[in-house]
């Protein structure tokens, strides 16, 4: 495989090739990365892509500019989520009640596969984070195989904060990782962790000096990986998934169906206003 950089049908996302190690860059720098809804139907097919391609070893998820990402991008789900209607920002307006759970229920299920094409890629897949790494990224690292953060990285599951419960996949994939006292602590109270914490705790594998040595550090670890037999690697990264795998699903459908019923309170309308209008929510618990 020759070195390139290509950019694929992706307004949001870059490839980059080196030897036997992909590189998917998050690329758009001037929103610090927000996940917008092109991300959720172009990341999982450029990940597929990747795995099903046998020239391609190891995959890793970095960034570029100053954050990893800022998770969703409530400017472009907001107004749909205050309209009870997840399904509009795709222009596709319900037209009963029915209808916009139904359409929600869905839209959780594409981004759940989205987060779920990484953790479950034939491949071994590492994650470079850098900067902020909020929200919905959480649930893309925590779907990765390994973990490395520069040392200004920022982590937090902050959808408690925004009156939701996470529902890509933190909630099943994290208590893998980390201790569930520190777990629970940490989405009850939505508050920041830093990389020192991060690896403290698990979460990360190594930390590093900045963005551009946590990169260098991410390619040379993919390198090596690259370098086993890719049967051995795949074949074991296999039968590390299988023992959770089941969990994993039938969690994510209970989120999802859970999110269909309850999402739509005042307290994530009043979440969103809150964010819009640059003020602290005021939420009543309903």
């Amino acid at each position: 495989m020759s070195d390139d950089t290509t950019k694929p049908e992706s307004e949001v996302l870059t490839v980059e090739r080196r030897n036997h190690v992909a590189v998917v860059w998050l690329d758009r720098p001037e929103k610090r990365n927000a996940l917008a809804p092109d991300f959720w139907i172009d990341f999982p097919t450029i990940i597929n892509a990747l795995g099903a391609d046998a020239d391609v070893r190891v995959i890793v998820i970095a960034a570029k500019g100053p954050s990893f990402t800022v998770g969703l991008d409530l400017m472009a789900f907001g107004p749909a989520v205050m309209a009870g209607d997840i399904a509009a920002i795709h222009g596709e307006a319900s037209s009963s009640e029915v209808a916009k759970r139904i359409n929600t229920y869905h839209q959780i299920k594409l981004m759940q596969r989205a987060c779920s094409a990484v953790a479950d890629n034939p491949k071994p897949v590492i994650a470079a984070i850098h900067g902020h790494c909020i929200g919905a990224g959480v649930d893309l690292a925590t779907a990765c195989d390994i973990r490395v953060a520069a040392s200004d990285a920022v982590f937090s599951v902050r959808e408690t904060r925004l009156a939701m419960v996470a529902d890509v996949g933190t909630l099943q994939r994290l208590p893998h990782i980390i201790d569930p006292g520190r777990l629970a602590e940490l989405v009850y109270t939505g508050r920041d962790w830093d990389a020192a914490e991060a690896m403290q705790m698990g979460f990360v594998t190594a930390v590093h000096a900045d963005a551009a040595e946590t990169i260098r550090a991410a390619l040379e670890l993919a390198a090596a990986i690259a370098a086993n037999s890719p049967l051995a690697v795949q074949g074991s990264k296999a039968v590390l998934n299988a023992a959770r795998r089941r969990d994993v699903e039938q969690n994510l459908d209970h989120v999802a169906l859970w999110n269909t019923a309850f999402l739509y309170s005042d307290d994530l309308t009043e979440s969103i206003r809150a964010f819009v209008e640059k003020r602290p929510p005021e939420y009543e618990g309903k």
